[in-house]
């Protein structure tokens, strides 16, 4: 996976992304996304939603696209400076959306999922390290161990 999105966070009511640094009797501790790096506690009232379990639509109902590949698409193309932000027009939202995804569902993905969609991948660039795709090298043939008698063995079979 690109990007490790497991205790990023967004919750009802509250600006910016969130990562989870441990539970507490009554909710979570949270700390922001930013330059402060803040820790407050979330409690269990407010609306949680992991990154790691939020997809976007396609056309066909059987599939989705995980936001950490979303995430992962948008980086490939654009790196960490994105042609769009939350307050680009709607035209050029969808255009945008329709280039990282080009067979999004037009009737289930919206403007303010898009609009979302941009500003996490804000935050997440900055503050999230992205890991590169792990090449595995050709193992190499791996060589029959020799296993050498001890001393033991050869004089039990000289007996």
């Amino acid at each position: 996976m690109p990007v490790n999105l497991k205790d990023i966070a967004s919750i009802s009511g509250m600006s910016g992304l969130y990562r989870i640094v441990s539970p507490t009797r009554s909710g979570v501790i949270i700390e922001t996304l930013d330059d402060k790096a803040s820790r407050q506690v979330a409690q269990s009232k407010h609306r949680i939603s992991l990154l790691h379990e939020i997809s976007i639509y396609t056309e066909d109902a059987e599939v989705t696209v995980p936001l950490a590949d979303v995430f992962e698409r948008i980086r490939q193309k654009y790196g960490v400076a994105i042609p769009v932000n939350s307050k680009s027009s709607n035209n050029e939202l969808f255009s945008f959306i329709q280039e990282i995804i080009p067979d999004y569902d037009r009737s289930r993905v919206y403007v303010s999922d898009i609009k979302k969609l941009v500003s996490w991948y804000a935050i997440v660039s900055k503050y999230v390290p992205f890991t590169e795709a792990e090449t595995n090298p050709e193992p190499a043939a791996e060589e029959p161990a020799l296993i050498e008698p001890t001393t033991a063995d050869s004089e039990s079979k000289e007996s």
